[in-house]
């Protein structure tokens, strides 16, 4: 091989190898901490607070008046909680018959539509008498226990807590793998990151907030997609903690449609990328003045690759390389850094995937593991603009949550 080809080809190689390294060293070693992750105490006989179950819908209604039902099945004290209704361009006839349920519905309309603005406008119309504020998707449903776990968690010093959402389909092969890449960054990104002193990252639902201090904290958010990652932000720069609950569960539509995974991914990765240009400058600067090192890393957080891309992306640039390499005649020691980096790869999904995903259908739908990183590559290259829209996921018919 020509000497200076050579020299090119070993440093392309160099770069390729680092620039994939760090974002894999990053989810491994949360990734082994999540294996250390355990489930907080509960407060014994703790006072009983206010919740306001907040469930913000656009056009759901196929879904919404099954999901208002399952909402009032708790094990709290109804009297200690409402379920709240945002019904924002609902059918007079949805409307109607949420209105016979033992609930508070308001009506909202925008000529621009966002969960943000829906939540804002809900809480300048709902009484200051509540103590917490729960957070739902317009198909999440509750486990009979979860506000009954998140009510005693605010014994603690805690302003805000992230549940555990989990799929209540995985009736499709992108339901599975869309389950399997929320509990890998369950695993991650909440249980891993608090056995090591971080906060949990927070989803968008199945999540819980001291509610003055959320009502306040959403006067100001102006996200039109992606709000939860600007409140995220602004808790975790102000020091305040996230807690994580397991076994506090929500459970979650998968997705089940390729156009409706690559619209949401392609929501949630523009957010992201937004959110990093904005504060990754702010978070640095705090990371060295005041030791905020929670805040630096959600913002390192918004820019680590999806995970099923990098996962696709080590595969396919260690097969490249180490092939190239046997045929140019380079040393085998740059291969031997390849293989390592797969291995620390995959070790590093092996550790976060429940071992309820070890089955026979989980391993059909590995199949389509191929399309999914190429959605997930579509949704990447048409991020632009996109969390400057509002993108609609519409729901399907509620199904009922697995047993645990």
């Amino acid at each position: 091989m020509n000497t200076a080809f050579q020299s090119i080809y070993l440093i392309i190689q160099i770069v390729a190898c680092v620039a994939l390294f760090f974002p894999t060293l990053y989810i491994f070693v949360f990734a082994f901490a999540g294996l250390f992750y355990k489930q907080p105490r509960y407060a014994q006989n703790p006072k009983l607070r206010k919740i306001a179950v907040l469930i913000p819908g656009y056009k759901e209604d196929d879904v919404i008046l099954e999901v208002a039902n399952e909402a009032l099945i708790q094990d709290y004290p109804h009297e200690k909680y409402d379920v709240v209704i945002i019904a924002d361009s609902f059918q007079p006839e949805t409307i109607t018959r949420l209105k016979e349920l033992p609930i508070i519905v308001i009506e909202v309309k925008f000529d621009k539509s966002t969960k943000s603005k829906a939540l804002i406008k809900a809480m300048e119309q709902l009484a200051d008498n509540y103590d917490i504020a729960v957070v739902l998707d317009a198909d999440n449903v509750m486990a009979a226990d979860f506000l009954t776990k998140v009510n005693a968690t605010f014994e603690g010093k805690y302003m805000a807590v992230q549940g555990h959402r989990a799929a209540k389909n995985m009736d499709t092969a992108l339901a599975i793998l869309d389950a399997a890449s929320e509990e890998i960054n369950n695993h991650i990104f909440r249980k891993g990151h608090r056995v090591l002193g971080f906060s949990s990252a927070i989803i968008g639902s199945g999540m819980a907030f001291k509610y003055d201090f959320f009502k306040t904290m959403m006067s100001s958010v102006t996200a039109i997609g992606g709000f939860d990652k600007e409140i995220e932000l602004k808790m975790l720069k102000g020091n305040h903690k996230i807690e994580y609950l397991h076994d506090a569960l929500v459970y979650d539509e998968k997705v089940q449609k390729a156009e409706v995974f690559s619209n949401q991914r392609r929501r949630w990765l523009s957010a992201q990328l937004h959110y990093f240009r904005q504060d990754i400058g702010s978070s640095i600067k705090a990371l060295i003045t005041k030791g905020n090192i929670d805040y630096f890393d959600k913002a390192i957080q918004f820019i680590q690759p999806p995970r099923i891309l990098l996962l696709g992306a080590v595969l396919a640039i260690c097969t490249l390389f180490v092939v190239a390499n046997y045929f140019f005649g380079i040393s085998i020691w740059y291969s031997l850094l390849w293989v390592k980096l797969v291995s620390i790869c995959v070790l590093a999904f092996l550790f976060s995937v429940p071992r309820s995903f070890y089955n026979m259908g989980t391993l059909k739908a590995m199949l389509s593991l191929p399309k999914g990183m190429l959605l997930m590559l579509g949704s990447l290259l048409k991020i632009k603009g996109a969390n400057k829209q509002f993108i609609h996921t519409k729901h399907s018919a509620v199904k009922t949550p697995p047993k645990q």
